[in-house]
């Protein structure tokens, strides 16, 4: 069992996808490094934003001249007292149906999605998925999608 635990663990890869998840892997540490990555934009459409690091990894690109814009779900808590610095490039979704994505655009290059929300429990502790696209078509697909909301 051990061993088969060593394989579950280990991201997988395809090409330019890599499919991570927790509760096996922290994703948390995903995000941030992708996050830290960012050298131009972030948009980030997210259900739930409310794990710290994943926060401070926003704020940090934002200082460092990245431009950050965030969609949020009206619908549910958010740690909008730490996102303060950046509440100008947050939007709340139009009302209509649940935003429910988990996703965001890096620099034109890279989409992150998949079931983990943006919090410490989905991230670390849940059952969830984290699948990155290192393919412009991919992040351009979400950029206009994020446009629409």
């Amino acid at each position: 069992m051990h061993g088969l635990l060593a394989v579950c663990t280990a991201p997988a890869r395809a090409a330019d996808v890599e499919i991570h998840y927790a509760p096996a892997e922290n994703i948390e540490r995903v995000d941030v490094g992708l996050l830290r990555s960012a050298h131009t934009k972030i948009d980030m459409a997210a259900y739930s934003l409310t794990d710290w690091p994943v926060i401070d990894a926003l704020i940090d690109a934002h200082r460092r001249g990245v431009v950050v814009r965030i969609v949020l779900d009206p619908s549910q808590q958010h740690a909008l007292d730490r996102l303060r610095e950046i509440t100008g490039n947050i939007r709340m979704k139009a009302p209509g149906p649940y935003m429910h994505l988990k996703s965001y655009a890096i620099d034109g290059r890279i989409l992150r999605s998949g079931s983990a929300n943006l919090s410490a429990s989905g991230l670390k502790q849940q059952d969830k998925d984290l699948v990155i696209l290192r393919e412009s078509a991919a992040a351009h697909a979400f950029e206009a999608r994020f446009e629409q909301m």
